[in-house]
């Protein structure tokens, strides 16, 4: 069975409609079923997103997104770092 991704909007949005199903009085189960997920996914997403307006979402995405580059950033750094040491390394008299 091929699996579906749901956009973190999406998913916002399904949680609302399972927070309205829980509120009409069904169980957590049903309420998985009637939006179309698993309740495995349900528990998974309440957890990372519990909480979360869309503008809150939104910027949790380009925090994550600014801290990959940073850390591209700082590997590339470390990287031209070893190389100048090793060089220096070659370049300094030996006693």
């Amino acid at each position: 069975m091929a699996r579906k991704r749901y956009s973190d909007e999406d998913v916002l949005k399904l949680l609302r409609e399972i927070d309205v199903h829980l509120h009409d009085g069904l169980d957590v189960v049903s309420s998985c079923r009637k939006a179309g997920i698993s309740d495995k996914s349900y528990y998974y997403w309440r957890k990372k997103f519990g909480g979360l307006s869309r503008s809150q979402v939104s910027e949790m995405k380009s925090l994550k997104k600014e801290n990959e580059r940073l850390k591209k950033i700082v590997a590339d750094l470390q990287l031209d770092k070893v190389i100048l040491k090793e060089s220096l390394d070659h370049l300094k008299p030996r006693a």
